[in-house]
């Protein structure tokens, strides 16, 4: 099979002698792995225009093992495309300021060339889109839109009568939403190693699903509820709830700036027995390559460039035009907002307004 351009694999790899053969395997699997990435990730495509309308489990860009799961459990079907959906906005709002503002195709693959770089982006769409997918479906238990799941009632029934609390209420049961997003999304990768030395996109990519799906543990937090005569707070219920989907948002971006740069398994030159073999923590991002830094166009690797990006003159942050823009410089645009002000009710019974109108300087870039 050979591969589109976009997705070939450049050479890491120099046979010599007896490791001939291994090094033949090892590309041969990367390209394999390839084509299941390519594959398994078409399910983002929910998010496309027209999809959501076509309901049902066959009109979806789905991998052939993702179709056949969707059809035994349809009744996750909004879940899903809940779950991509939250995913798609919730990076596009961490990212609206960067150089890289997550920006989506109109066809499948919706990330494009992202999803198969490598790259701290290519990370954080795995996060957020398998944080997602666990948020959704665990939302759809707890309101009791499916039968095969609902609270988590493993909580039930314990507390503290010392402390006047117990849990009650209705838990959110995200272990079922982990184990559908980890069914749906990943593929069967046995002994997954910890080394920084030892990883293939396919690896990398499980590994940064799965920090996603943890993120939604670890911003959980404990809601009560008072019970008591007059208001008093003599006895509490308590139950455990996820975090809205933004908090897990701003937990994922932050462990994409501390994101660990790992070694790919093709390009190991050496097996040394006292080489290093540092451990990484299956709560952070992990990534292969390094990010271009998406000034310019490159339409051969799905890079938009910043130009005609809006701009902050006076910022110093990413949004501010002279990181955003690369130091090409920016244009300014004098824009005239017109809008209702000064709104009163006249009785009786209508609102009466002015129009006000302000010009308002807009900078984009080069």
């Amino acid at each position: 099979m050979k591969l589109p351009e976009e997705y070939a694999e450049p050479a890491g790899c120099e046979p010599q002698g007896s490791g001939e053969l291994e090094c033949v395997l090892s590309e041969l699997f990367l390209i394999l792995n390839k084509v299941l990435l390519i594959s398994v990730d078409r399910w983002l495509g929910v998010t496309s225009p027209g999809v959501v309308e076509k309901l049902g489990c066959s009109n979806l860009p789905l991998s052939p093992r993702q179709r056949e799961l969707c059809s035994r459990k349809s009744v996750l079907l909004p879940g899903i495309q809940e779950g991509a959906r939250l995913g798609v906005a919730e990076c596009q709002r961490q990212f609206r300021h960067e150089r890289w503002n997550c920006s989506t195709n109109q066809q499948v693959p919706v990330f494009g060339h992202e999803l198969t770089s490598g790259t701290k982006e290519t990370a954080f769409i795995y996060a957020v889109m398998a944080a997602g997918l666990v948020h959704a479906v665990t939302r759809s238990c707890s309101q009791g839109n499916m039968t095969e799941c609902g609270c988590d009632a493993r909580l039930r029934g314990g507390g503290s009568a010392a402390e006047g609390w117990h849990w009650g209420g209705c838990s959110d049961h995200i272990q079922y939403g982990t184990w559908f997003s980890r069914k749906f999304m990943d593929h069967t990768v046995k002994n997954m190693s910890t080394s920084r030395s030892s990883y293939t996109p396919s690896t990398m990519n499980q590994h940064n699903s799965e920090a996603g799906r943890q993120a939604i543990n670890r911003t959980m937090s404990t809601d009560c509820r008072c019970h008591g005569v007059s208001g008093s707070c003599a006895v509490k219920t308590c139950w455990r709830t996820m975090a809205p989907f933004e908090r897990v948002g701003t937990y994922l971006k932050d462990r994409y700036e501390h994101s660990v740069q790992v070694t790919e398994r093709s390009k190991r030159k050496t097996k040394r027995k006292d080489q290093r073999r540092l451990h990484v923590d299956k709560h952070q991002l992990i990534f292969l390559n390094k990010s271009p830094n998406y000034c310019l166009e490159d339409r051969r690797r799905g890079i938009a460039g910043t130009r005609g990006r809006r701009c902050n003159r006076t910022s110093t942050g990413p949004d501010g035009c002279n990181l955003l823009c690369c130091g090409r410089g920016y244009n300014t645009h004098v824009v005239r907002h017109v809008q209702r002000c000064e709104c009163k009710f006249v009785w009786c019974c209508y609102v009466h307004c002015r129009r006000c109108e302000s010009m308002n300087d807009m900078h984009t870039c080069k």
